[in-house]
């Protein structure tokens, strides 16, 4: 596929407030800054006691929220905005399998606008691995059979108890910007897979990534990513966090590259997040994690760092300047670690200990920005 860049997606945009959306295990806050990012109010909650494993504002229209949420007794739903957050309504129809298909929603985990030339359009990963869509901005759902009903899906994923301590999910829903019939999918565990029709049908792509964890560590299938990336200003660019690495992947290529094997030695290159310049294809951002013996799920050593590389993978330097320097055991989930767009991008994540720490010059220096919220599983800003 050839390459295609937007000269206006180009240009850094001009100040204006900063609105983090933090979903929590107890909630749905707001973290609003002001036109330096120096001082941020924080809202909420919204959906106070429900899980809220996602939240996102529809770029093509920056007014549209979506939330998805659970509770313990309630079950998985869908909440949708369409006024920047002020009212919610619950979804008609949220994500749920085919009656008779013998597979249950557990939660939705993945929320992703469609593409800019289809208005409404909204896709969801779920847990156990399912693929849905929405045509009228999150009010119905129904699931792309093209996946959901695949006869390898099952190969593919495993069975609907594997998977990931918090169950298996389907996530990292990413929509080629030249052609909106061309998406990826991430799947925790199954691995990467792409369609080319609009999700009638979908093959692997995980040549090059290792799966220490399976008999056939270059297995096709079977893979952990943790979060998968696409640059929106070169479409051929891909990234993605994975259980075994970091991994760069450059279209029409089909074989990943290991960009991980720079990480210092006795920091690895384990993690779940990853956030990519908005401007910039070759600067992108890791967290990583502890992912040694048991895989505690804290920060190397109890001192957290981000990692930054601005040559695409080849080098990465630590970023920690105002972070804990010791006994801080806290990790960022797969989707709580987002970037604005800037002229000085500014950084953020969310922490499993409640707290929200931001950049302001692109990772050099960190601030916290809240605390004492509950387990925080994403971070967009919008």
């Amino acid at each position: 596929m050839a390459t295609g860049k937007s000269k206006s997606a180009r240009v850094a945009r001009p100040a204006r407030k900063t609105t983090l959306l933090i979903a929590t295990r107890k909630g749905l806050w707001t973290l609003t800054g002001d036109a330096t990012r120096r001082n941020f109010k924080i809202e909420g909650p919204n959906f106070l006691g429900n899980v809220v494993h996602h939240a996102m504002l529809d770029p093509r229209d920056g007014k549209t929220l979506l939330a998805a949420a659970r509770t313990g007794h309630l079950g998985p739903t869908v909440f949708r905005s369409t006024d920047r957050g002020r009212t919610w309504k619950e979804a008609a129809a949220p994500p749920a399998f085919e009656p008779g298909s013998g597979r249950t929603v557990d939660h939705t985990f993945w929320l992703a606008p469609g593409h800019a030339s289809e208005p409404g359009v909204w896709y969801a990963g779920t847990s156990p691995q399912g693929l849905f869509r929405s045509t009228d901005g999150g009010v119905t759902w129904s699931g792309v059979a093209g996946f959901n009903a695949h006869p390898n899906r099952k190969a593919w994923c495993g069975g609907d108890q594997d998977g990931t301590p918090d169950g298996p999910k389907l996530h990292s829903i990413l929509i080629d910007p030249r052609d909106p019939k061309h998406m990826y999918i991430a799947m925790s565990s199954g691995g990467i897979f792409e369609s080319t029709d609009r999700g009638a049908d979908w093959k692997p792509l995980n040549h090059g990534v290792r799966a220490d964890f399976l008999p056939d560590p270059n297995a096709e299938f079977g893979h952990d990513p943790h979060c998968l990336r696409l640059h929106p200003l070169l479409p051929d660019r891909l990234y993605h966090q994975n259980h075994c690495g970091i991994y760069r992947l450059d279209r029409p290529g089909d074989r990943w590259t290991d960009i991980g094997v720079s990480m210092p030695k006795s920091v690895g290159s384990i993690g779940f997040p990853m956030v990519l310049h908005p401007r910039d294809p070759d600067t992108l951002w890791v967290f990583p994690m502890d992912g040694t013996s048991v895989w505690p799920r804290v920060s190397p050593g109890g001192k957290p760092a981000a990692y930054r590389s601005v040559n695409g993978g080849k080098t990465w330097q630590r970023q920690a300047t105002g972070l804990p320097k010791a006994q801080a055991w806290w990790t960022v989930k797969r989707q709580a670690m987002t970037a604005d767009s800037a002229a000085t991008v500014g950084v953020c994540f969310g922490t499993t200990s409640g707290e929200v720490w931001g950049s302001r010059d692109e990772g050099r220096a960190w601030k916290c920005l809240a605390r004492n919220l509950p387990h925080i599983y994403a971070v967009e800003a919008c």
